[in-house]
């Protein structure tokens, strides 16, 4: 049986299959360290770490293990499989522009390209803001950008298969380059022992400048350094609260 599901409850759907798909980027384990690592050579005392755009909680798994961990997440169907997966930790649901969690952490991450979902330069500037006040004084915020501007070479068709226990994930989507925007409408065929369905998660993520990021982190109570190598490729914004 193939079922067709509507895309506007893909949500729902993408939440379920993501930690089907996305073990493929790097071990999760390994990627933590970097992480830990990276926030060790610079706040050897933290003890508390933030994940913004947490997702479902895959990092918190691991970097439990060095701090003490809360995170959060724009999207309601990510909070509750984070906070399913991990019943002890507080996982919010709010928006990186503006949320107030009302106190700070030694560490703030936000990872996987996640600023890229900002639909444009302001609320950039917002979330760099709101991410470095919830540093401690002396504390670190580490950002992956998404793909910038200068580096975007129009789109690419990707594809892949990915198999869990019972469940074969099959995707694939046509980038493409809209209005300063990357673009894909990412079609999902999750294969079960009695169904076949599909879905399609539509994605558009912002392609900033490098300028427009060196701008939101000079705009920010913060210094800060941009590291080119390491962890997807993208590099990584590391800044510090003043």
């Amino acid at each position: 049986m193939i079922v067709i599901e509507n895309e506007q409850i893909y949500d729902e759907k993408f939440a379920d299959v993501y930690d089907d798909i996305y073990p493929v980027r790097a071990d999760y384990s390994d990627f933590a360290q970097q992480i830990h690592d990276l926030i060790a050579e610079r706040c050897p005392d933290a003890t508390t770490l933030l994940d913004v755009a947490c997702g479902t909680g895959e990092h918190l798994v691991r970097l439990r293990d060095h701090f003490e961990v809360a995170g959060i997440d724009l999207s309601g169907p990510m909070v509750r499989v984070a906070q399913k997966k991990l019943p002890d930790v507080p996982v919010h649901q709010g928006d990186m522009r503006d949320f107030d969690l009302g106190r700070t952490f030694d560490a703030v991450v936000c990872m996987y390209s996640s600023v890229g979902y900002l639909p444009s330069v302001e609320g950039l500037y917002s979330a760099v803001s709101t991410m470095v006040k919830h540093v401690a004084p002396g504390g670190v915020l580490v950002v992956e950008p998404w793909v910038c501007r200068e580096d975007w070479n129009g789109g690419d068709l990707v594809h892949a298969t990915f198999q869990s226990g019972d469940r074969t994930v099959t995707r694939m989507g046509q980038w493409t380059t809209r209005d300063g925007h990357s673009c894909v409408e990412m079609h999902y065929l999750v294969g079960e022992p009695q169904s076949v369905r599909h879905f399609v998660n539509k994605q558009e993520l912002s392609l900033f400048t490098r300028k427009e990021y060196f701008g939101a982190f000079d705009a920010a109570d913060c210094t800060w350094e941009y590291l080119t190598e390491g962890f997807s490729g993208r590099g990584v914004f590391v800044a510090r609260r003043l």
